[in-house]
């Protein structure tokens, strides 16, 4: 198996293109008849669906940044781990799998954005990351639609290996937090933590390629309608994890 095969197939656990083929709505061949199509994702039903997951998210969200709470926190934290891992193995259950998510993941969205605006005593920081996510959201969007990046094969699997590795260095310095030890630089406000917040922002926003692709592949695949709630539901966790690290980078600046 090629490298770019192997990162396609497996390096991803939320989508890729291996999933939507997988789940294909086989089609009749004779061209005079009329397919119904009801039953396939869109990308404009993919798109209507993440609104509809960022409105639900939106309301816990509301909710623990009024109430925050480390509790809250690691309920949102591992409980939308947890399921988001559910549904990569339970494709066919995203519809009901991605809006318990949404609504889980608010609590953390809440609580960290309530702990870093307590961090440096102003609420203008929650603006400030969503406008510069939304920002990122909409130049990726026009960057990918214009042609001026193609989501190739090798781009992919070079994505996909930068993801794999911030989450594996994540994992380690939580574990590592346990015993009171850091990773050195990461989040620090000196010039190299900067900077290596600056390059994992850098490689959140590419994910959002990614995912625009995966929506474009599933309905070009014919993938199940359920897809629609998946590809949603992957994009929601890149916006999140865009939006943290945003969120963390601003609260470092702000704190020198």
């Amino acid at each position: 198996m090629s490298k770019n095969s192997y990162f396609n197939n497996s390096s991803n656990p939320i989508m890729n293109e291996e999933k939507y083929k997988s789940t294909a709505v086989n089609a009749p061949l004779d061209a005079d008849l009329v397919i119904d199509n009801a039953d396939r994702m869109t990308v404009s039903g993919a798109v209507n669906k993440t609104f509809l997951l960022t409105g639900l998210m939106l309301i816990t969200t509301l909710f623990s940044y009024a109430n925050p709470s480390s509790m809250l926190m690691y309920v949102g934290m591992f409980g939308g781990l947890g399921l988001v891992l559910l549904a990569s193995f339970k494709m066919h259950l995203s519809p009901y799998i991605a809006p318990a998510y949404a609504l889980v993941e608010g609590l953390f969205v809440g609580s960290i954005s309530a702990l870093y605006a307590g961090m440096v005593g102003s609420t203008f920081i929650i603006f400030q990351a969503i406008m510069i996510t939304l920002a990122l959201l909409f130049t990726m969007l026009t960057l990918y639609k214009s042609g001026l990046i193609k989501v190739t094969d090798k781009f992919r699997s070079g994505v996909m290996m930068a993801t794999g590795a911030i989450m594996i260095v994540y994992l380690l310095n939580f574990g590592l937090s346990f015993i009171g030890i850091s990773i050195p630089y990461l989040h620090e406000g000196n010039m190299i933590g900067i900077g290596i917040s600056v390059v994992i922002i850098g490689v959140a926003t590419l994910n959002l390629l990614l995912d625009f692709d995966n929506f474009e592949k599933g309905e070009k695949h014919g993938a199940a309608k359920y897809m629609e709630w998946y590809s949603a539901m992957g994009l929601l966790v890149t916006l999140v994890w865009l939006y943290w690290e945003i969120l963390r980078l601003l609260t470092v600046l702000q704190s020198d």
